[in-house]
C-alpha cells in the first residue's frame, strides 16, 4: 500500500464529525481484501473484522475530523460559523475551506476583537457573495465545513490537514495488509464522532465486548515549536505507547507489552504522557465491566490546523507495532 497515495485518498474525503460516510467509503474499499466481514452500526462506524478463535482484540482508529458548520448567512453574504469538535480561532483564520457539495471559501474576522480573544463564533466564511440572497443559493444553515489545504510531502514527513486521524486510519490499513492468519479476533474499528465526545468507540466497544483495545491516534509532539512539554513524545522516534493521557490511565503490564514487542522486532518505540486531550481508549476501557486498553500514537506537529506535520517513519513503526500486537499471544 502505497503511503502518500492512500492518505491524499483519505484526507480528500468529506469527513468533519457527523459526515464520515465519504471517508467510511473510502476505507471500506482499502480494507476489504483483508477482512473476513465489514459491518457499520447506528453511529457510523465501520467495522472489519478478521475471525480468529482466541482473545477479541479492538483495535480504534477514529476516521471523523474536526470542522465547522454553517450557523447563520447573513445579509451581506457571509456565512457564519460553529465549531465541530475542539478549535480555535487562531488555528482557523484565514483558511482556505469547502462544503460538501464542493462550494469553496476563505475563513476570515467577523469581529473588531483582537485576534487573540477572537472565539470561532467570531468568525465568517467568505464565499464569494455579495448578497445573503446569493449564499443561500450556494450553502444552507447546517452545512458542515472542512479545510481545503493539500497534502504534500517534505522530506520524509508530510504537511497536510486532518492527519488527526486519517493517519490513524492509514496506520489500520496497513497492519491490515500485512496480517496473515492470526489467532486472536481481531476487530478494527474505525469510529465516527470521536472529535465531538468519543461518542462512535463507545458504541462499537459496547456491541465487540473485547478482550483488549487499542486506540490509534495522534499525539501531540512534544518537540513542536513553543512546547510547554505536556507531552513526552517526538516527531522521528518511532510508535508513542501510550501511558496516560486525560481519558485513560494505560494497565503498565499492556505499556510494557507493548514496548517490549517493539524492541524485540526493531521497531522504533517511545513512551507517550500527554496531560490533556483524550482518544477512543477513554470509551473502551471503561465499557461493561471494564477493558484491557493502551494506545499506539503518531506524534502530530499543529494539531487541528490546516497544516499538521507527520514523520511517515512513525507512521510505518506504529503500523508494525499494531500488526505485532495483532499477533502476539494474549491471555484471556
Amino acid at each position: 500500500m502505497d503511503m502518500i497515495k492512500t492518505l491524499r485518498e483519505l484526507v480528500s474525503a468529506f469527513g468533519p464529525s457527523g459526515c464520515e460516510h465519504e471517508v467510511s467509503r473510502v476505507i471500506e474499499g482499502l480494507a476489504k481484501p483483508y477482512a473476513d466481514e465489514i459491518s457499520r452500526d447506528a453511529l457510523g462506524n465501520l467495522i472489519c473484522h478478521k475471525r480468529g478463535s482466541g482473545p477479541r482484540v479492538m483495535f480504534s482508529a477514529h476516521m471523523d475530523s474536526v470542522g465547522l458548520v454553517a450557523t447563520h448567512i447573513d445579509e451581506e453574504g457571509f456565512v457564519h460559523v460553529g465549531p465541530l469538535g475542539g478549535l480555535s480561532a487562531g488555528e482557523v483564520l484565514y483558511a482556505p475551506v469547502r462544503f460538501q457539495n464542493g462550494v469553496t471559501g476563505l475563513v476570515c474576522e467577523g469581529s473588531d476583537k483582537e485576534q487573540g480573544k477572537l472565539k470561532v463564533s467570531d468568525l465568517l466564511i467568505d464565499v464569494g457573495a455579495s448578497s445573503g440572497e446569493e449564499a443561500k443559493k450556494l450553502v444552507q444553515v447546517g452545512d458542515a465545513i472542512m479545510y481545503d489545504t493539500p497534502t504534500r510531502t517534505a522530506g520524509k514527513r508530510v504537511i497536510s490537514p486532518y492527519l488527526d486521524n486519517r493517519t490513524g486510519c492509514l496506520v489500520l490499513l496497513l497492519a491490515m495488509e500485512r496480517l496473515g492468519t492470526a489467532d486472536n479476533d481481531l476487530y478494527f474499528v474505525f469510529s465516527a464522532q470521536e472529535e465531538v465526545g468519543r461518542r462512535g468507540a463507545k458504541t462499537a466497544a459496547w456491541a465487540i465486548d473485547p478482550d483488549y483495545g487499542i486506540a490509534v491516534d495522534v499525539t501531540c509532539a512534544d518537540d513542536e515549536p513553543g512546547s510547554e512539554h505536556e507531552s513526552s513524545a517526538v516527531c522521528g522516534k518511532g510508535a508513542a505507547v501510550k501511558v496516560m493521557d486525560h481519558s485513560i490511565i494505560c494497565p503498565p503490564a499492556l505499556v510494557e507489552k507493548l514496548m517490549a514487542l517493539g524492541e524485540e522486532q526493531g521497531i522504533p518505540v517511545q513512551r507517550d504522557v500527554l496531560q490533556s486531550s483524550g482518544t477512543d481508549a477513554g470509551p473502551i476501557h471503561q465499557t461493561r465491566a471494564g477493558v484491557y486498553t493502551g494506545g499506539i500514537s503518531i506524534p502530530c506537529r499543529y494539531r487541528h490546523t490546516p497544516t499538521e506535520l507527520v514523520d511517515l517513519g512513525d507512521v510505518q513503526a506504529c503500523a508494525d507495532l499494531a500488526a505485532a500486537f495483532a499477533v502476539s499471544k494474549l491471555e484471556r
